[in-house]
């Protein structure tokens, strides 16, 4: 059971964190290429809601079988740990995904207070450059619990 709860989970995270990479690299340089900011808009908002909803399931499975995992291996102990960093730091990123999946809408009004709503231009240069960061700390805490796991930090 565990290997095939395993597989579930990490196939979860790629299908997340891979729809993260292809809108950091492709979806958000397509869009400053284009001139039109109405073009901008409609084919962000196509690509987020179709993306948001796979985004929302495989976080929540990530969720649900990285709970279950540890429940099983009870390995509840290593959270927070030196010996744990991989688990501790991918339950922090889920957190925040979680985070930001659900008030996205409040994060967004942060974000863009001040900017005005026809400067589409600023806008996604701002959206582009949150999932940079997004992006990179993602892939280094897969990078640090790969390493954490078969290194037996």
């Amino acid at each position: 059971m565990i290997p095939a709860l395993i597989a579930v989970h990490v196939v979860s995270i790629v299908i997340w964190i891979g729809g993260v990479v292809f809108v950091t690299t492709v979806v958000f340089p397509t869009i400053m290429t284009m001139e039109d900011s109405m073009e901008k808009v409609i084919f962000f908002q196509g690509t987020e809601r179709r993306f948001a909803k796979i985004a929302k399931a495989s976080v929540v499975v990530a969720g649900i079988t990285g709970v279950l995992l540890l429940q099983l291996e009870g390995r509840w102990h290593v959270l927070f740990s030196l010996s744990g960093i991989g688990p501790t730091l991918m339950l922090i990123l889920w957190t925040m995904f979680v985070f930001m999946l659900l008030f996205e809408a409040k994060i967004f009004s942060f974000l863009f207070r001040g900017t005005a709503q026809h400067d589409t231009k600023k806008i996604f240069r701002k959206l582009a450059a949150s999932h940079w960061v997004i992006m990179l700390v993602s892939l280094m805490v897969i990078a640090i619990g790969i390493i954490a796991n078969h290194s037996g930090w």
